[in-house]
């Protein structure tokens, strides 16, 4: 009778099976520990998908870093030599139709600037001595075209970040053959703090910015003490700031803060709202707007002719 054939001894937890490779497989002889194999792959696979992820975060930096159209708007013309900060508007990068990309490459260079936060505009010279007003924030630019068209005596200078609206806004000036309008591309903190030369601006005007509705984004809201303190050193004395919303919220809140700054006097006799003036055209979003029971508000002020508080000199 044979004799048994005694099992291989075993540690408790240790597998029974021969040890096998990535595939399953016993390793070949002379080769390393299946272990030192596996990792090394592993490093190799994250060390390729590491590099595929950096270049691909180049390219998408270098795409928005690109002009859209070139000889037109810049993708971020103040670039990184100015610091990040809690922006107050949300860039929108929508479909840009064939009539305003032709108004971009054609106009941009005759009525477009960049805010690059690099110089500082000389506004007698862009407007021929015309007396200007900022407009931050002008949607598709129907209502600026008609503001430009019924007041030619006075420059509109028109900040916004919607490539579609600076298209349509240039071709609107052309067709209307208004040149009272220059479209700013950029954020219009730094054109006001960096390129504008104190008591520049003869108004502002702020029609529906962006509400920010939600509470923790409050700090977001363009009207705030700290951008009055700065819009306050660029106004001439008697010019006015004429906001407009259909957020009522976000209209007491307006009144308020410029009820409460010094350099801010209300047009109003009773310190309340104002009624819509008549060069405040009605525009297509407002008119929707009603249409949904949505209540206007606008805010008159104006800048006071002398008091205490921020200089009007210096940054």
């Amino acid at each position: 009778m044979s004799e048994p054939v005694n099992p291989t001894p075993t540690t408790p937890g240790a597998p029974t099976g021969p040890v096998t490779g990535l595939a399953g497989r016993a390793p070949a002889a002379g080769a390393g520990p299946a272990l030192d194999v596996t990792t090394a792959a592993d490093a190799a696979l994250r060390s390729d998908e590491e590099a595929r992820r950096e270049a691909s975060f180049e390219r998408q930096r270098r795409l928005r870093q690109e002009p859209r159209f070139p000889g037109g708007p810049a993708a971020d013309p103040a670039g990184s030599h100015h610091e990040r900060r809690i922006r107050s508007f949300q860039p929108r990068r929508s479909r840009v139709t064939t009539g305003q990309e032709e108004a971009l490459q054609r106009l941009w260079p005759v009525w477009g600037l960049d805010i690059d936060g690099r110089r500082v505009l000389d506004l007698p010279t862009l407007f021929d001595g015309l007396p200007v007003v900022l407009e931050i924030g002008f949607g598709m630019g129907e209502a600026t075209a008609r503001m430009a068209a019924d007041d030619p005596s006075t420059g509109i200078l028109a900040v916004d970040v919607h490539t579609p609206g600076q298209g349509n806004l240039l071709a609107l000036a052309e067709r209307a053959g208004v040149t009272n309008v220059r479209v700013a591309n950029g954020d219009a903190i730094i054109l006001l703090r960096e390129m504008l030369e104190p008591a520049a601006l003869d108004g502002l005007r702020v029609y529906f910015p962006d509400p920010w509705p939600k509470t923790r984004h409050h700090k977001r809201r363009l009207i705030q003490p700290e951008f009055l303190d700065l819009v306050a050193r660029r106004l001439k004395p008697g010019a006015t700031v004429h906001c407009a919303t259909d957020w009522e919220p976000y209209a007491e809140q307006m009144l308020d803060v410029l009820t409460a700054h010094p350099l801010f006097e209300n047009t109003r006799p009773d310190g309340g709202f104002a009624p819509r003036p008549a060069f405040r055209p009605l525009t297509r979003f407002e008119g929707q707007g009603l249409d949904k029971g949505h209540v206007v508000h606008d805010v008159l002020f104006t800048r006071a002719e002398d008091g205490p508080g921020p200089s009007p000199t210096g940054h």
